[in-house]
C-alpha cells in the first residue's frame, strides 16, 4: 500500500507524491544515559553535540493542573557530548516536573550565535498567573542567553515570551505560551510558541521581538463521533531549509489524530505558513540534512490519545518519497540533530527522570547530494511562486512540560 505525501503548491491545490511502504532500515547506539527528562539537540561551535535536560523538579513550589501536580526545583541542566564523553556542563536551572521527577520542564532548546555564544529556551507549564505567583517561577518562558559556559556562568534574559503572550496574545485565543523550539541565524533567533500556535523572532540583543507566524486551528473528525473538533497546531519545531525558508513541524492539539500533523514553508515574502508535507503524527522536531532530504521525528507514532509512546523517525525526499527509519526503541523521543556527516542525534525517553538517552541512528545510504539537492531546489521554488477547544490548549503544553 502507498503513503501518500501532499506538498502545497497554492492554497487550493496540493501536489502529492506516491512513495515508498515504510521500511525500518536503522539502528541505534546510545551515547549518553541517565539524563533528566532530555529534550532538544545542537551542535556548538567547539563541534561538541550539546542537549538539554529540563530536570526533575524538586521540592516546590507546586503547581497544580489538569495533569497533576508539578514541583519546583533547580536540576535543570546542559550536557556536552563530546569524544564520546557526556558530561554535564551547566547545572542549577530552575525546573518543574511531577513528583516522581517525570514529564520536566525547563531547558527545552539550545542554541548558539555568531559568536558562540549558547542561548537557552526555557518552557512553561502553568498559566501566567501561576508564574507571577512566586519569583522563583519567573525565569519559565523566557529565552536566555548564557556567558562563560565554560567557567563561572552567567545568564541574560533576552526575551520574556510568556509576557509578549499576555500582551499580544498573536493567535487570539487562550493566553498561554509554552516556548518550544530554537534556531538562531545572522544573530537572529526564531522559536515556536507550542502553546501559543506561533513563531516569533528576536535579535540575540534583545530587540525587536515580534510574530514570525501564526499557526491557526482547524477542524477535524471527532474520534468519538459527532461534531468536528476544532484542532490547535501547537508548533513544536523548527528548522532552515535547503531553499532559505523557514519550516515548522507541528504536533497538533486534541483529539491528536493519526496522519494529521503537517510541517509548514513559512513564506518569507508574507510570513504565511504553506502547508508544506502532511500525513504525520504529533511531530516533535523536524530537521534537513545535506542532501535535502527532511527529518521528521513523531513523539508518538500511534497518537497521543494511545497510551503507547512509540516514537518514529521519517524521511522525505526532496521529491517526496518518505520512509520511517526506524521506530523500535524510540521512546517518547524529543529531539532531533544532524551532523555535517549525515549522522542523526535524538534525544530518547523524553518524559524520563534517570532514563533519558541521546542515540545515535545509523542509515541507508544516502542518494547524491547533487541529486537531492537539485529536486528541492525545484520543489522548493515551486512552492515559493505561490504562496479543540482552548480547554485543551493547556493539556497539550502539559503533556511534555
Amino acid at each position: 500500500m502507498l503513503e501518500k505525501i501532499a506538498v502545497a503548491a497554492t492554497a487550493a491545490t496540493l501536489f502529492t507524491f506516491s512513495v515508498a511502504e515504510a521500511v525500518q532500515a536503522a539502528s541505534f547506539t546510545v551515547l549518553a544515559s541517565g539524563l533528566d527528562n532530555p529534550r532538544k539537540l545542537a551542535f556548538g561551535p567547539d563541534g561538541a553535540l550539546y542537549v538539554t535536560e529540563a530536570g526533575r523538579g524538586g521540592s516546590g513550589p507546586c503547581l497544580t493542573s489538569a495533569e497533576g501536580v508539578s514541583c519546583y526545583g533547580t536540576t535543570n541542566a546542559v550536557t556536552r557530548i563530546q569524544n564520546g564523553v557526556a558530561e554535564r556542563v551547566l547545572t542549577g536551572l530552575p525546573s518543574t516536573a511531577f513528583l516522581n521527577g517525570d514529564s520536566g520542564s525547563g531547558a527545552t532548546d539550545i542554541a548558539f550565535d555568531n559568536a558562540g555564544n549558547p542561548f537557552i529556551l526555557l518552557s512553561w507549564i502553568g498559566t501566567p498567573e501561576q508564574r507571577a505567583s512566586d519569583s522563583r517561577f519567573s525565569p519559565f518562558g523566557t529565552l536566555v542567553r548564557v556567558d562563560n559556559l565554560n567557567s563561572n556562568p552567567t545568564f541574560s534574559t533576552i526575551a520574556d515570551l510568556e509576557a509578549f503572550e499576555v500582551a499580544q496574545n498573536p493567535d487570539g485565543g487562550e493566553i498561554l505560551s509554552n516556548p518550544f523550539s530554537l534556531l538562531i541565524e545572522d544573530n537572529t533567533a526564531f522559536l515556536t510558541d507550542a502553546a501559543g500556535n506561533d513563531a516569533l523572532r528576536v535579535e540575540t540583543n534583545g530587540s525587536n521581538l515580534a510574530v514570525q507566524s501564526v499557526f491557526p486551528p482547524r477542524f477535524v473528525p471527532s474520534p468519538f463521533g459527532g461534531p468536528a473538533f476544532s484542532m490547535q497546531s501547537v508548533p513544536t519545531s523548527i528548522a532552515r531549509g535547503p531553499d532559505g525558508a523557514i519550516y515548522v513541524g507541528e504536533l497538533t492539539g486534541f483529539p491528536f489524530p493519526q496522519g494529521q500533523a503537517r510541517v509548514y514553508r513559512i513564506n518569507s515574502n508574507t510570513n504565511q505558513p504553506e502547508v508544506f508535507a502532511t500525513g504525520f503524527t504529533n511531530i516533535i522536531d523536524i530537521d534537513f540534512d545535506l542532501f535535502g532530504n527532511l527529518y521528521v521525528l513523531q513523539y508518538a507514532a500511534n497518537s497521543l490519545l494511545s497510551p503507547d509512546r512509540t516514537g518514529a523517525l521519517l524521511q522525505v525526499s526532496p521529491t517526496g518519497e518518505r520512509q520511517t527509519l526506524i521506530m523500535d526503541g524510540l521512546i517518547a523521543p524529543t529531539g532531533l540533530a544532524i551532523d555535517s556527516n549525515g549522522n542523526i542525534y535524538v534525544s530518547n525517553n523524553g518524559l524520563k527522570a534517570g532514563l533519558g538517552q541521546v542515540i545515535r541512528i545509523s542509515q541507508v545510504p544516502e542518494p547524491s547530494a547533487a541529486l537531492g539537492l537539485l529536486a528541492f531546489g525545484a520543489l522548493g521554488a515551486t512552492s515559493a511562486l505561490l504562496r479543540q477547544q482552548n480547554q485543551h490548549k493547556s493539556a497539550t503544553k502539559g503533556i511534555f512540560f
